[in-house]
């Protein structure tokens, strides 16, 4: 199995975990529904005493030193804030860049000559006790995010540790094709045959760089961070500055279970920094860097993209995504489908809808014909009815993560008639967090200087097309020019169905059709959904699937003859 040393024992936490890991490679081929850690943080499932054990674990970071021990640490630095209006306190090592790589290049070799044996089983140990410490992680992530406490865990929690064992099962898949060994032989007519004996190791490309998100540190960060260490290679984290906690988290417990595992816990380590500097520019462009996973804005996706030359570059970047409303057969599913959707995290996912294409003539459904403005309205009301409550709202809506989100929500409140104003939310437990409903403008087809950029948050544009074949041309060229990772269509007709099939396809965007019940555009299930297809300005590599993580290895071989 791929390379000569994980061919003599085979390491116990790959044993300890060898059903899960062939659960998951099953699953990755068959695309159904199946997770083995429970998205549900009941008892049941974590254990009695889990959800306050995992709070108090949170709580008493608060105002102390983040208890992570690394070689060439200098200072300390930190300055998180929460969107709920809490100010953590917590700081982490400040490293000392050229003395850290260092240590990591002397891990590296070390945890290269392991195996993919190792590298997977020391993989599926990590995510097994990043589960077990899911609610502490979640409780990170709903401080330094803003996602409500339910979101928090399941988006931070289980469903980013499917996407990291998604991960390491394409990686097994992938490694495990490669023989250790061949005898080769060829016939050579009435002479003896050529008998060579090949054998062929995986070598990983070397140091990868995860590069964090301020929004979904786990749910974005786990795919790139265990797609590089199950193929051999040390992994640097660095998180955003408003959002370290959860992946020092992580951290902690990849150094934990490498050094029960004997191997030099600087395979993974932490950069942590303060708001401002350039640590990710400097840190992307070093020679020993040799991958890069990013998330985050479309600048500075494409600077690494134009840079970063000497590392293989995977980013995640901002898109427009859209909805085409032809007609539907279900009106009142398809308002509250879309309300929830653009209420969700206040529309701070990088799946949620923006732009709502309308034909000006409006549209037909099952109870008579709806005119543009009150499809526009009846949106309007479906949000209002979602959030009418402020205890509803604030479970749903989560708070917002930056001034940035803020500052675009006024300015967006100036682009056109307003069918629903955004207003603050009072939460509960938290009177200084910082809450806001969804705002809808209405716009004209001819405005796309306006909406065919991003307006990230909780921001959506009603827009009267001159008709669906209209719709599906804007859409088109949204997607080819400035990105996006879902498309949705709602209609009855299997002829529009199938041309946004056909536009989707073409310029590489998922679509989902006819959304009315309790699945939604913004969600993306880890082993069945391909997350971004690579296709488009989105995201520069498809994030789920064999080719993620088949380039993050090589094959090496060596022959002699017999």
């Amino acid at each position: 199995m791929g390379n000569e040393a994980a061919t003599a024992v085979t390491h116990p936490f790959f044993e300890r975990h060898r059903t899960t890991l062939e659960r998951a490679v099953d699953a990755i081929g068959q695309r159904g529904y199946w997770t083995p850690y429970p998205e549900s943080p009941s008892p049941r499932n974590y254990g009695e005493g889990a959800a306050a054990a995992g709070k108090a674990a949170f709580d008493g970071l608060a105002n102390t030193r983040f208890p992570l021990s690394q070689p060439a640490t200098v200072g300390q630095v930190g300055s998180e804030r929460s969107p709920y209006g809490v100010r953590l306190g917590i700081t982490y090592p400040k490293p000392d860049i050229d003395a850290l790589m260092a240590s990591v290049e002397l891990a590296q070799a070390q945890w290269r000559k392991a195996g993919p044996e190792a590298w997977v089983g020391v993989c599926l140990e990590i995510l097994d006790r990043i589960n077990k410490a899911s609610f502490e992680i979640a409780n990170a992530v709903m401080h330094t995010t803003g996602q409500a406490f339910v979101m928090a865990f399941q988006a931070g929690g289980p469903h980013a540790q499917d996407r990291g064992l998604e991960a390491v099962a394409y990686a097994w898949d992938q490694m495990r094709r490669v023989p250790d060994r061949a005898t080769w032989e060829k016939p050579q007519g009435r002479g003896d045959p050529i008998r060579m004996e090949k054998r062929f190791r995986i070598v990983p490309r070397g140091v990868a760089l995860v590069i964090g998100c301020n929004t979904f540190p786990t749910w974005n960060g786990y795919p790139g961070l265990f797609a590089s260490l199950a193929t051999g290679n040390a992994v640097i984290v660095k998180p955003h500055p408003n959002a370290i906690l959860p992946l020092a988290m992580t951290v902690r417990i990849a150094r934990d279970v490498l050094r029960d595992a004997g191997f030099d816990p600087n395979v993974v380590t932490l950069v942590a920094h303060d708001a401002g500097d350039d640590v990710a520019q400097s840190l992307a462009l070093r020679p020993e860097i040799k991958i890069v996973d990013f998330t985050g804005s479309t600048a500075n996706g494409r600077w690494l993209e134009e840079h970063a030359r000497q590392a293989q570059v995977y980013t995640e970047k901002a898109g427009v995504n859209q909805v085409i409303v032809d007609s539907t057969g279900d009106f009142k599913g398809l308002i509250r489908n879309l309300a929830f959707s653009l209420a969700l995290y206040t529309g701070q996912m990088c799946t949620a809808p923006q732009n709502v294409y309308v034909p000006k003539e409006g549209i037909d459904t099952e109870s008579g014909h709806v005119s543009f403005d009150a499809f526009a309205q009846a949106l309007a009301d479906g949000v209002q009815k979602l959030l009418a409550d402020d205890a509803r709202a604030a479970d749903v809506l989560g708070a917002v993560v930056n001034d940035g989100v803020l500052r675009r929500l006024e300015a967006a409140r100036a682009l056109g008639d307003i069918a629903l104003d955004t207003r603050p939310v009072t939460h509960g437990e938290y009177p200084d967090a910082t809450i806001r409903t969804p705002l809808i403008v209405k716009l004209k087809r001819s405005d796309r200087a306006t909406y065919l950029n991003e307006w990230f948050g909780p921001i959506a544009f009603v827009i009267a097309t001159d008709g669906t074949t209209d719709s599906l041309a804007i859409a088109r060229d949204a997607v080819a020019g400035h990105g996006a990772l879902t498309l949705s269509v709602y209609s009855t007709s299997d002829d529009v169905i199938a041309q946004a099939i056909d536009v989707a396809e073409d310029v590489g965007v998922s679509l989902s059709i006819n959304l009315t019940g309790s699945v939604f555009v913004n969600q993306s299930a880890a082993f069945s959904d391909f997350h971004g297809t690579g296709a488009n300005p989105a995201a520069n590599a498809a994030l789920t699937d064999a080719a993620y993580v088949a380039n993050r290895f090589r094959v090496v071989q060596h022959r002699r003859h017999i």
